[in-house]
């Protein structure tokens, strides 16, 4: 396991902002010489805290111009229910996360699609016929004046 400290903390503050930032820039962001931060950050890959790299995409350029929060309830609290469920959601590409949570129903899902009418045809062709579901809640996104995941 790494050891977080400050400086760790920093590196890993600067690269959420830019995974791709040259280790040198890096470096000087965070106060360490070249060769010291390659290794802290090397470190943090090898223990698994940094997981990975990604793009941030710009929605609007894929075709993507609708987003929704969707809350799901399931029928039944049965181990093989949430299994079967999250089977169904993990092949849907409108899903782009799908969280377990606690409360009144039991998952979160993040949807895209190009817009309201594919949204509605996934909602109602797709989502609405699992035998799994038993509520659906839609929060439409209207914007997002802050979103840091990468």
């Amino acid at each position: 396991m790494t050891k977080m400290d400050d400086i760790n903390t920093r590196i890993l503050r600067e690269l959420r902002r830019d995974g791709r930032m040259p280790n040198l820039i890096l470096a000087e962001r965070v106060g360490l010489s070249p060769s010291a931060c390659l290794r802290r950050v090397q470190e943090m890959e090898r223990s698994g805290l940094i997981k990975g790299y990604r793009a941030v995409l710009d929605p609007a350029q894929l075709g993507i111009g609708f987003t929704a929060y969707v809350t799901v309830g399931l029928n039944t609290h049965t181990k093989a229910s949430q299994e079967a469920f999250e089977r169904a959601v993990s092949r849907a590409p409108q899903v782009t996360e799908c969280h377990n949570i606690t409360g009144t129903v039991e998952y979160l899902l993040r949807v895209e699609c190009t817009d309201l009418a594919a949204y509605k045809h996934w909602h109602t062709e797709v989502l609405g016929t699992l035998p799994q579901v038993q509520s659906i809640t839609t929060f439409v996104v209207m914007g997002s004046p802050k979103d840091e995941r990468a």
